[in-house]
């Protein structure tokens, strides 16, 4: 399997280094495809310098448009067969890839989630921010009869056939929802696999807020709905 690691980008300068050594140190990318969401503190310029190096294809939007943007170009650029979203900011480890591919692998899966809900390894930190991935993932079951323990993960790895047929709208981290929210109508086979977290607080330049959760129960109510 060719594997494309999708990296969505917005003022990482710090961390957008150490994230492509950790990737690239886990042999398993076929290819590392950043896209840069309109960084304004100098990510760019260590982009430029890294693109086409070790595997490592910049793509760059002009302006910041969101996540969900910059994750919906990573798919029309990937050219893997499997591809797997890969956050900037060093919550998620990429020395977990084995056990996330694990099921792709041994052909049981078309979709796996990495949940930070599953026993994994993580810093204690946050307690609301894990009430409202809690919140978020009870409203997708109901929605969707389903057992998923973490909608909102940002490790999601799939087969890149899972998109026939699927048009993502979201700019924003309402990515999440909507994309589960339309592979869990799809009825494609998902596995969750307990991974680690180690989340940094909006001291250290975290982006998502609040009213993001209240953004993606309405996301989870229309995409039930309509596609």
């Amino acid at each position: 399997m060719n594997l494309s690691v999708i990296i969505p980008v917005y003022n990482e300068v710090q961390n957008v280094r150490e994230i492509l050594k950790r990737v690239q140190a886990t042999g398993l990318a076929w290819e590392i495809l950043i896209v840069d969401d309109g960084s304004t503190d100098g990510t760019r310029d260590i982009l430029k310098e890294l693109d086409g190096t070790d595997q490592i294809r910049v793509v760059l939007h002009e302006k910041n448009q969101g996540k969900g943007a910059a994750v919906r170009t990573g798919f029309g650029e990937a050219k893997g067969d499997i591809f797997l979203i890969q956050d900037a900011d060093l919550e998620y480890d990429p020395r977990d890839y084995p056990e996330i591919l694990k099921p792709i692998e041994e052909g049981i899966a078309d979709v796996v989630y990495g949940s930070r809900f599953l026993g994994g390894p993580r810093r204690s930190t946050m307690f609301l921010h894990m009430i409202a991935n809690k919140l978020l993932t009870l409203a997708t079951n109901i929605l969707y009869n389903n057992i998923l323990t973490d909608m909102e993960t940002g490790y999601k790895v799939f087969r890149r056939e899972v998109l026939d047929g699927i048009t993502i709208h979201s700019n924003s981290f309402n990515f999440e929802p909507e994309f589960t929210a339309k592979i869990l109508k799809k009825k494609v086979r998902i596995f969750e696999v307990p991974i680690s977290f180690n989340p940094r607080d909006y001291s250290d330049g975290k982006k998502i807020k609040l009213h993001d959760a209240f953004e993606a129960i309405w996301a989870l109510l229309k995409y039930r709905f309509v596609d």
